[in-house]
């Protein structure tokens, strides 16, 4: 029997009760919300056949990026294909699991292709759309991300359950491709279709952030805490925004209280939260503040997925705090996985590790041993390449600003107007880091180049 789900397509299913249950897992995923999980065990207790659940699954272990959980998505590969073969499975979701095999294999682009292909013939199947998105997201694949989106967009209306969350997408999409009035248009419209669009409502906060437009985002957020409240780990990310509008406002305190009550209350291990967590100690210190022992359990952690090799994005900010706390065997441990991949170099992580991981990290490695000149060269050879890690403008900025504070500390003065002036072009406005780097510039050619010090924490010996 074939049943029609809530974005119109054909699911191989047969009763109403798991009908129910797929529906309330795809709206849950576009939403970010912590039930996600609880309906696609509902779905596979009462669908124990149904092959798009077991694909589901297994596209969600590898979104986590941990090396052990590639053994979890293949069972998950196998017992959708297993479940194929007992009951069957319609064209699309055939491709879905198609575009599963292609990532457990190392090609989640392939992967987002498949996505595509889907919308081809099914354009308000929107799990596919947010599917495309992620992958890109985690690819670093802008351009890819608001052409997959665009491309199905005119087929969404009101009355699509979908329609808010799409627009989200596309919000985000084209705030990354530098078209921020889009992007805050898209984002404020999506969230009046669906105000728990958590996705959408931090593309809108990106903007703000892009922009300098510190005042308007640190507002947008603080009055919209209940829309994201719903959300799984997400909803440490998007605190984590908030707290960025309170450095970039130079409420260090209010940004740290928020790394203690919010986006490090619960001491996870996922590399999301570790990222929110590394980069906005490397922000804090770059701003003179004692952060005291907080860098010692992101390390404990990060030591732990040293050989993972799942995630460059992921790699780097595990690189962080080992080398802030000078774990010097993690660190080459880390770098040795690094070159490993690069050196394979046919998967698309491996030729990510080649293009910008391994230069990255040991610039990482020689800032916080205080080679700077050294650190400045290994930064601006994988500089070009660093939107190929993932992640957004925003995340990867955390990189930028070392990369500049290395210039300085180097003394390459021009180099670092060079990169400031880059900066400022790539985001749209001058920031309140921008305005601070300049100034320091600006003294340093005052005082005929001579070596000057920025304010920040002393580095580890």
């Amino acid at each position: 029997m074939t049943l029609i789900d809530a974005f119109g397509s054909d699911v191989s299913l047969s009763d109403a009760k798991s009908l129910h249950h797929w529906n309330q897992l795809m709206m849950a995923f576009l939403a970010h919300s912590s039930k996600t999980a609880g309906h696609l065990a509902a779905l596979l207790e009462t669908s124990p056949d149904f092959s798009l659940a077991y694909t589901f699954q297994g596209i969600s272990y590898l979104s986590l990026g941990r090396r052990e959980l590639i053994a979890n998505a293949q069972t998950a590969f196998e017992n959708a294909q297993a479940s194929v073969r007992r009951v069957g499975c319609n064209g699309r979701e055939a491709l879905y699991l198609k575009a599963l095999g292609e990532w457990i294999a190392g090609y989640p682009r392939a992967s987002a292709d498949i996505m595509d292909t889907i919308l081809e013939s099914h354009p308000q199947d929107a799990m596919a759309v947010k599917l495309s998105h992620g992958i890109r997201f985690i690819l670093g694949d802008a351009a890819g991300m608001r052409t997959s989106v665009e491309a199905v967009l005119d087929t969404y209306t009101d009355d699509h359950p979908a329609t808010g969350y799409v627009l989200g997408c596309h919000a985000f999409s084209a705030e990354e491709t530098g078209s921020f009035s889009l992007a805050e248009k898209q984002g404020r419209r999506g969230l009046e279709l669906a105000e728990d669009d958590a996705w959408g409502l931090h593309a809108v906060a990106h903007v703000y952030d892009m922009t300098a437009q510190v005042d308007v985002g640190e507002e947008w957020l603080s009055s919209r805490t209940y829309q994201w409240a719903h959300c799984n780990n997400f909803g440490y990310h998007v605190w984590w925004h908030l707290a960025l509008f309170h450095l970039a406002q130079g409420r260090t305190d209010k940004a740290l209280e928020l790394y203690d009550t919010k986006f490090r209350a619960v001491l996870t291990d996922d590399y999301r939260d570790i990222s929110n967590a590394t980069s906005m100690l490397v922000r804090l210190e770059l701003e003179g503040v004692i952060v005291g022992n907080r860098w010692d359990e992101l390390a404990d952690l990060s030591e732990k997925r040293v050989q993972d090799g799942c995630v460059v994005f992921a790699d780097l900010h595990y690189m962080l705090p080992l080398a802030r706390t000078g774990r010097r065997q993690a660190v080459s441990t880390l770098i040795q996985t690094l070159e490993t991949e690069a050196n394979a170099g046919t998967c698309d992580m491996e030729l990510v590790a080649k293009a910008a991981g391994v230069s990255t990290a040991h610039g990482l490695r020689a800032y916080y041993e205080a080679d700077f000149a050294g650190a400045y060269q290994k930064l601006m050879r994988a500089r070009a390449a660093m939107q190929s890690i993932g992640g957004s403008h925003a995340q990867r900025d955390v990189f930028e600003r070392l990369t500049i504070d290395t210039a300085i500390r180097a003394n390459l003065f021009n180099e670092a107007k060079y990169l400031l002036s880059d900066r400022a072009h790539r985001r749209g406005a001058i920031d309140r880091f921008g305005k601070d780097r300049s100034a320091i510039l600006s003294r340093s050619f005052a005082n005929n180049a001579n070596s000057i010090s920025p304010k920040i924490v002393a580095l580890p010996a």
